[in-house]
């Protein structure tokens, strides 16, 4: 062990030094000739540089917070309500800087569930015992809590101020306290308006100053509030459980189940052919000299090809900074029949045109359509309450293929008009999508990286707003424009993609499955689902009695009365007062944790944690689902039409979204019970389900060609009984409830990579236990484990791993030093043709059934697609037509070297049919 001096780690709080650069030069932003804000990216940079060679850290790692929900807004609904959305042109940044970190190869941290804060005072905390000197460079006050002896606030300089180092006698004078803990004190007190932690309204920086001076902390203020006078005294009593809360919300979590590498934070030498070719792309020539030395130069050509390191495929670098004002373009408003007239004979003599809607922001009516088929032209006709019936004509012509960006969107708003968009489509959106699932797929974005164009309203950094058009731009002249560029725009995208389809093998995937399904699409969300507004109105009211008895439950066998959504409280009870055992780890507050982790373990031998994980999951349940639904009812149709979304899960799979369809809980009696509220049309209609049995076990069996699995689907045996018989060497008849289970658990969780450890921790066995299973697991189906090697070396080797029907998902850290993100992209390259695979089969079921209920012109219709479920909506009289119609079609929709099972039920609602 190196002395703690030697070993300097820094730790950067990436959002927060991103937001501080991006205003650190007040209004004098910076813009490339692409119109592009570099400032963040460029202040960001810049001063993370300065700080490397000035600081000199052997170690550094940058914290970023992910968008998924965290511990916090679990315990508080509200919590970061108020936040402002991230200004467009930071989130254009952000992608940047994280490909500045790669190329530094300074690590990057997200953990899906907490924090960047979370996340530095987990690793600060653990360095500090490896005797590191451990530098958190963060604006952040709330990072005052977790100062030491060894740790400390390092702030860089902004705006002229020096930077600056606070240890804990700074934090203690800063907040005229006596202990750094008592940070959470005060801003539990106070509250924050930023982070929306509500505190005790009329509380301010100086009042919880002065309280926590006098009584130490919340809790003894609580305690002793009789020594309070007058109003003071009311608001403290008034809000007391907000106080505990707001204490427990500035709480920085540094328990968190995260492993620290020295090899892994050690500062390296940087990729500077990487780096260089990020700044060519961003036009930081002064930066680049500065970081990279005088050789370096910015040279974009028109004529350069750019081949990314990656593998993915690109267009040829076009020349940069391009817009409307500095571009020669024809775009025409058409005036009067006889411009209409002429506009439409020319479209009948394209082989393709783009199109562009345009819509009303009072009606939402569409109030213009704008036409393309040559570069830098395009036409704009205004629309009045009745579409154009030789407009109708040219869109539903079977021979001329239509092109834009999200079709899916125009095709709904076109059936609502009474026009069936007809003939061949192509959609820049999937094109994009199939080249790069893990990109981003707007407009705007494309334009910018395949042309060097930037739309209107994006010169500026306004990229992406999608505002209604009159009110962005309230004259015809300005709406024309920006509707014909985005048709003239898209046209000249499917220029470039078209060979680029063709060159990563993906015309199959493209217009084979993706551009068929989004009539499909279109075609559910008009249609929707009918929901029983009476029943989910009765369960939430039954659901509330329930949560109420199971609450006094709970207080009656912990024999008190106490605030169950407060960890600290609950941990008190539990441990404190209860006795239970606890063998985790406590907070750096000294707090027990009480996660689903810790109560899971503890359930099978206290029942009063299993009454405690149930209480959350029933208040969860009623208030992201029971209570919600009813929201997302339509007025004039009462059902609800929820949004597919066909291009934002890397793997191929289906999402939905305005409600979130997706993520009903089933495991559960009550969880299931919400099905219930999800009915058939009427008295002559049924609902059917149609679910894929096991398909990804079956498609593990089809690709690893396991003798052992293959037998077991051939024979039709209950999969997980069979591999528990194997793994445990036992009869299939003395196989136990346990064994199937663990069984069960290792074959879903092997392609998500879990570990003997992930096994452990699920099962409760220990690891030694559970790492055997895995080892004998590998031994009776050596397939799969031949299978798993063959797909991280093909990935290692090309780059991506793709599926059966040839969908890419391209891995660039595959290859990485860092085995933590090294190990994300592995087992991406496992479970990507294996879930991958599952999305693209159901999605050609779809169409499938889609063509044969239009062939035989059925009434029924397909409503619903839950992962590997399909729900129809069905005629009655039509059922013995449509379940053999759905089973063929979901059983063929892949030829794969195993039994496909396809399970069906008919109900009058969907938990009857499931």
């Amino acid at each position: 062990m190196t002395k703690s001096a030697e070993k300097k780690l820094f730790l950067l709080d990436a959002l927060a030094l991103i937001y501080r650069a991006y205003y650190g030069l007040g209004d004098n932003f910076l813009y490339n000739s692409k119109g592009m804000n570099t400032t963040a990216i460029s202040v960001f940079t810049d001063s993370l540089m300065k700080m490397l060679r000035e600081q000199k850290p052997t170690h550094i790692a940058v914290a970023f917070d992910t968008f998924a929900p965290t511990q916090r807004d679990a315990v508080y609904a509200e919590y970061k309500a108020n936040r402002q959305a991230i200004p467009e042109d930071i989130k254009k940044s952000i992608p940047y800087i994280k490909e500045i970190l790669k190329a530094m190869r300074i690590p990057i941290l997200e953990y899906d569930g907490y924090e960047a804060d979370d996340v530095i005072g987990t690793i600060a905390k653990k360095a500090e015992k490896d005797g590191y000197q451990v530098y958190m460079v963060t604006p952040d006050k709330d990072f005052g809590q977790l100062v030491s002896e060894n740790i400390k606030i390092y702030k860089m300089p902004f705006r002229g101020k020096p930077e600056e180092v606070y240890g804990v006698d700074e934090i203690k004078k800063k907040w005229e306290i006596e202990n750094v803990d008592q940070v959470r004190d005060i801003l539990g007190l106070m509250g924050d308006s930023v982070d929306n932690i509500p505190g005790i309204p009329g509380v301010g920086e100086k009042t919880a100053i002065k309280l926590v001076k006098e009584f130490g902390t919340i809790e003894n203020l609580l305690a002793h509030t009789d020594k309070i006078p007058g109003k003071m005294r009311e608001k403290i009593e008034h809000n007391a459980e907000m106080a505990r809360l707001s204490k427990q919300l500035a709480t920085i979590v540094t328990d968190l189940p995260i492993d620290v590498h020295e090899e892994n934070f050690a500062l390296s030498e940087p990729d500077r052919k990487k780096l260089s070719e990020i700044f060519a792309e961003l036009e930081f020539r002064n930066l680049g000299k500065r970081i990279l030395g005088e050789e370096y130069s910015v040279n974009i050509r028109a004529d350069q090809f750019a081949k990314s390191a990656d593998g993915k495929p690109d267009s040829e670098k076009a020349p940069q900074g391009r817009n409307i004002s500095n571009t020669e373009h024809r775009y025409h408003l058409v005036e009067g029949q006889t411009q209409l007239h002429q506009l439409i004979e020319k479209l009948k003599q394209q082989d393709a045109f783009s199109f562009q809607l345009e819509s009303n922001s009072g009606t939402g009516e569409l109030s213009g359509i704008a036409f393309s088929f040559a570069p830098h032209e395009g036409y704009f006709v205004p629309l009045g309450s009745e579409i154009p019936a030789e407009i109708k004509n040219v869109l539903t012509d079977e021979r001329i293929m239509k092109v834009g960006h999200d079709l899916k969107a125009g095709m709904i708003a076109l059936k609502n008009a009474g026009i069936a968009l007809r003939g061949n489509l192509f959609d820049t959106l999937l094109a994009h999508y199939v080249l790069d699932g893990d990109a981003r797929h707007r407009l705007d974005l494309l334009s910018e990286n395949y042309l060097g164009y930037s739309l209107i309203g994006t010169v500026n950094g306004d990229s992406g707003n999608r505002k209604k058009t009159q009110e962005l731009f309230p004259d015809m002249e300005a709406i024309k424009d920006k509707a014909v560029e985005a048709a003239d725009i898209a046209m000249q995208l499917k220029a470039r993609f078209e060979p680029l389809l063709k060159e990563c093998n993906g015309e199959k995937l493209f217009y084979e499955v993706e551009i068929p399904l989004i009539r499909v699409l279109a075609d559910m969300e008009i249609e929707g689902v009918g929901i029983d507004l009476p029943f989910l109105k009765e369960f939430s009211v039954k659901m509330q009695k329930d949560i109420a008895e199971l609450r006094e439950s709970i207080y009656n066998e912990a024999g008190t009365q106490f605030n169950l959504e407060s960890p600290k409280q609950l941990g008190e009870v539990l441990f404190d007062k209860m006795k239970i055992p606890y063998e985790g780890k406590k907070t750096a507050t000294g707090q027990y944790a009480t996660g689903e982790e810790v109560l899971s373990l503890l359930q099978k031998e206290f029942p009063i944690a299993k009454k405690i994980l149930e209480y959350r999951g029933l208040v969860k349940l009623k208030s992201t689902y029971v209570d919600a639904l009813p929201q997302h009812v339509n007025p004039k149709t009462h059902r609800i039409h929820t949004s597919m979304n066909q291009a934002v899960a890397a793997t191929g799979r289906l999402s939905s979204a305005n409600p979130n369809l997706q993520n009903i809980p089933i495991k559960t009696e009550r969880g299931s019970e919400i099905r219930r509220a999800f009915i058939a049309r009427d008295s002559e209609h049924v609902i059917l389900s149609a679910d894929y049995s096991q398909i990804e076990l079956r498609i593990i069996a089809a690709l690893s060609h396991d003798e052992g699995l293959l037998q077991a689907f051939n024979e039709g045996l209950d999969i997980h009984t069979a591999t528990a018989a194997r793994v445990y060497n036992v009869p299939l008849n003395l196989v136990s409830r346990e064994m199937r289970s663990n069984a069960k658990m290792v074959n879903f969780g092997l392609m998500y990579g879990m570990s003997a450890f992930g096994l452990a921790q699920r099962t409760g066995m220990a690891r030694k236990e559970a790492g055997e299973i895995i080892k004998q697991y590998f031994t009776q189906f050596p397939g799969i484990k031949r299978f798993m090697d063959e797909s991280i070396a093909k990935a290692r080797t090309l780059g991506y791993a793709e599926t059966i029907m040839g969908r890419r998902r391209y891995l660039p850290d595959i290859n990485s030093k860092n085995f933590t993100v090294r190990g994300f992209a592995e087992r991406n390259a496992i479970n990507m043709p294996i879930q991958g695979s599952a999305a693209d089969m159901i999605k050609i079921a779809m169409i499938k059934v889609h063509r044969e209920f239009e062939n035989k012109n059925l009434q029924s219709k397909m409503i619903l697609q839950i992962h590997d479920e399909l729900l129809f909506d069905v005629k009655k009289d039509e059922l013995d037509v449509v379940k053999p119609i759905v089973e063929h079609c979901m059983k063929t929709a892949l030829k794969l070297d195993v039994p496909i099972v396809v399970e069906m039920g008919v109900g009058r609602n969907w938990l009857e049919a499931h």
